[in-house]
């Protein structure tokens, strides 16, 4: 929810003093009608983001897998965001959250690999052997 706090303020900071002209000629005028300049959470397609995106199975090999996927998905759409973006200072923001996507990839990964040694290790796939008795 950081990163969600800080990209919405970026976003804030960009649009905030926006003409109607500036909005409709951006393309933003259907969002505008919605929400004004306010920051809503929603994927750049346009789908509002909600937590029935977020995956947890109680499974913690299953779970820590999700998390990996997720921060390298973030991670993707930040090298995305400074592929488009020209804004020097919205480029720092943008890279502090991508190094921090790959810091949390690099210590679920750790967690993973300890959660697996505590398993089975004769299950190739890796299920808890606890559910399975």
């Amino acid at each position: 929810m950081g990163h969600l706090e800080m990209v919405g303020t970026i976003v804030h900071q960009l649009t905030r003093n926006l003409t109607e002209e500036q909005i409709r000629t951006a393309g933003f005028d259907t969002y505008f009608v919605d929400h004004t300049t306010g920051v809503y959470p929603q994927f750049a397609s346009g789908y509002p983001w909600s937590a029935s995106t977020m995956q947890v199975t109680g499974d913690v090999i299953a779970d820590l897998t999700e998390d990996l996927a997720a921060e390298q998905k973030a991670r993707l759409t930040y090298d995305n965001i400074l592929r488009l973006s020209d804004d020097p200072d919205v480029n720092d923001a943008i890279r502090f959250l991508r190094a921090r996507e790959i810091v949390h990839f690099q210590r679920f990964g750790e967690g993973l690999r300890l959660a697996k040694d505590k398993m089975n290790e004769k299950n190739v796939y890796y299920m808890n052997p606890a559910f399975d008795k």
